[in-house]
């Protein structure tokens, strides 16, 4: 995975990213261009976390009868 597209996923800023997945905005300033495994898992993470919780959150549909 790219630098640029974990950024974009991660909220868009590096600042963003940094909140999002627990790190300093220095720790992923200094990303390389293509992320290590490690990263990408991270990045990965963060976004089932985020299905996940909006799934919870949103409301139950009826089930057709």
């Amino acid at each position: 995975m790219q630098k640029a597209k974990a950024i974009e996923l991660l909220g868009g800023s590096i600042g963003a990213a940094a909140e999002a997945i627990g790190v300093s905005y220095q720790a992923v300033n200094q990303w390389p261009e293509e992320l290590p495994r490690r990263i990408e898992d991270r990045v990965y993470a963060y976004l089932y976390r985020q299905s996940a919780a909006k799934r919870r959150r949103s409301p139950k549909e009826p089930s057709p009868v």
